[in-house]
């Protein structure tokens, strides 16, 4: 028996000899992780052969079916797997179109499509497809990406309805109602039971998907804050881009004066591939403003991606109305001003800035806020947007907006040929109508009927007038004067709440995911319903065509701070 168990023993150290004299296995390739995964993480992957981009399709396509309570895609591109599969065909054959070579987009549904309905939100556009793409979704399919859904958005970019019945933010006709991913439950308020979000997912565009890991970004659409204001609730980086920076061939618009598309990600790396991939080579001769900005060299904004950037960078801190309230010219009550939670987050903030070197300089007051003539004063100078400011009524309110989206929207439906649903923005008011019953306008289309009621001709000299009292007030006595008189580099706005004054005149804003705030709604929720705390993040504003600048100061302080959390996750 001892002698069996010799044996036995020999036998073993005869195979682990042997084990030790062969090469060691190579280690097994890390498995990929798709939530909260980069860009460049991505691409490494599949460079690596660990991943796919029909892996990756396949991946959100079902995170897709899984979070449809989010309502995050109106559509989802029938064609993506096939897409997927040429991309990696042609990876195979060692052909890469660029930056974002298999890489799953979503766009937001007022963007042209020819895989996909382009519907606005509309009832009356609900399945119907465009004959051509717009610019930018060219430049992105060039670029390499998978567009693989079409994201919620409020109805043609939040200007159907408003005073006085608003929709909700993130509502459409066609989408319902969209949600916020970090607490993605109904408004319990008895006031505001009608299905509306306890978060809201704020602004027109949506940025449900991409914070929830939907897809790997999203493209927003911007008038006034709705591409800032998404990514500030749903703690994602965003580039608002100076308008013309990127063609709005292709794009329902609003107004030409204000409109541009732009790039939500979770990381401002992210944000950056998209914004060059976003932007053409050359000036689209079917948008005139894409002549405004010169695109950095190979439209590669990710050189811009400096860690230190913010040494040495004067920074503005604007104290009135974005900061501290402030009671405007003739007026009783104190306006604008941060609670003590965002007070306290922005504190933080500017820290940070000073310990990355930054120079800051506080306060820098705009002019235009600070004004004791109401005349130049602009906190009280906002966009006519609802049924008491029809015309008789309007002159408290300019009318830049009402009349660009009449002058512009017909513009738009002209390139639709003969097959669009409506030829007219009078035309759609009237199926609208035709069509209450059926959901197409379940909170009226109050901005629809005050700008259908416009006279392109006989109120230009009143467009006209209006478009230069908004430059002057957010240039010559806004921004620029700031800009100039501190020799700043950015000014720093708490959250969205810049985008209004940088949206006349077209400049950009960087937004960073920074902190989280308690959603305290007045009136108060009930008591017992716990709302989840709000993403609060903080933008870098600049001059036009100062992105490149802008992006490194954001990438610096996202860099020192790394406060982006995805969503818990959701019922």
């Amino acid at each position: 028996m001892r002698r069996m168990s010799l044996r036995y023993a020999a036998a073993i150290l005869a195979v682990l000899l042997l084990a030790a004299c062969q090469p060691a296995a190579p280690p097994a390739p890390e498995p990929f992780v798709l939530v909260e995964a980069t860009i460049p993480q991505m691409r490494e992957a599949m460079a690596q052969g660990r991943l796919t981009s029909r892996d990756l399709v396949e991946m959100y396509l079902a995170r897709i079916g899984t979070y449809q309570r989010l309502r995050a895609a109106i559509y989802v591109n029938a064609h993506a797997l096939a897409e997927a599969d040429e991309r990696d065909r042609e990876r195979a054959s060692g052909k890469l179109r660029g930056p974002l070579h298999g890489i799953p987009i979503a766009l937001k549904d007022n963007i042209h499509t020819t895989n996909m309905p382009t519907s606005g939100g509309a009832l009356a556009f609900d399945g119907f497809i465009p004959s051509y793409e717009a610019t930018l979704t060219t430049n992105l399919i060039a670029a390499g990406a998978v567009i693989i859904a079409k994201a919620a958005m409020s109805e043609l970019a939040g200007y159907t309805a408003g005073a006085p019945t608003p929709a909700p933010g993130g509502y459409s006709a066609t989408g319902g109602q969209g949600f916020n991913p970090y607490d993605p439950r109904r408004d319990p308020r008895p006031a505001t039971d009608d299905g509306r979000p306890a978060l809201t997912p704020a602004g027109s565009s949506s940025g449900a998907g991409t914070a929830a890991n939907l897809w790997a970004a999203n493209i927003g659409t911007e008038t006034s804050g709705s591409i800032l204001g998404p990514s500030n609730v749903a703690m994602l980086a965003a580039i608002k881009p100076t308008v013309g920076r990127v063609s709005r061939w292709g794009v329902i618009p609003i107004t030409g004066d204000q409109d541009t598309a732009g790039p939500m990600a979770r990381t401002v790396t992210d944000a950056a591939i998209l914004l060059g991939a976003l932007e053409g080579a050359s000036p689209d001769a079917n948008d005139a403003a894409t002549a405004r900005c010169q695109a950095p060299p190979n439209r590669d904004y990710t050189p811009f991606l400096d860690a230190t950037a913010l040494r040495g960078a004067r920074i503005g801190i604007p104290r009135a109305f974005y900061y501290d309230k402030v009671t405007p010219p003739g007026g009783t009550e104190p306006r604008g001003g941060l609670n003590p939670a965002q007070a306290s987050a922005m504190a933080e903030a500017i820290e940070v800035l000073k310990a990355q070197g930054a120079v800051i300089v506080d306060p820098v007051e705009i002019p235009s806020i600070v004004a004791t003539d109401p005349a130049l004063n602009i906190i009280d100078w906002s966009f006519c947007g609802g049924a008491s400011e029809v015309r008789g009524k309007d002159s408290g309110c300019t009318i830049v907006v009402k009349y660009g989206m009449k002058r512009d929207f017909n513009k738009w439906l002209a390139t639709l040929g003969p097959t669009a649903p409506v030829k007219t923005l009078t035309e759609l008011r009237e199926w609208n109508r035709a069509h209450d019953k059926g959901g197409a306008i379940r909170y009226g289309q109050s901005r629809l009927d005050i700008s259908d009621e416009v006279d392109l001709e006989r109120d230009r000299p009143r467009y006209e007038a209006d478009q230069k009292k908004d430059l002057a007030l957010t240039t010559t006595s806004g921004i620029d004067a700031v800009m100039a008189a501190h020799r700043l580099d950015a000014i720093l706005f708490p959250g969205s709440s810049g985008a209004g004054l940088s949206a006349r005149p077209g400049y950009p804003t960087v937004m960073v995911p920074f902190a989280k705030v308690p959603n305290e709604p007045t009136p108060p929720f009930p008591e017992g319903f716990n709302a989840r705390p709000q993403p609060y993040g903080v933008s870098f504003a600049g001059l036009a065509c100062s992105e490149p600048r802008l992006i490194g100061l954001a990438y610096a302080f996202e860099q020192a701070t790394k406060r982006r959390v995805p969503p818990e996750a959701t019922p």
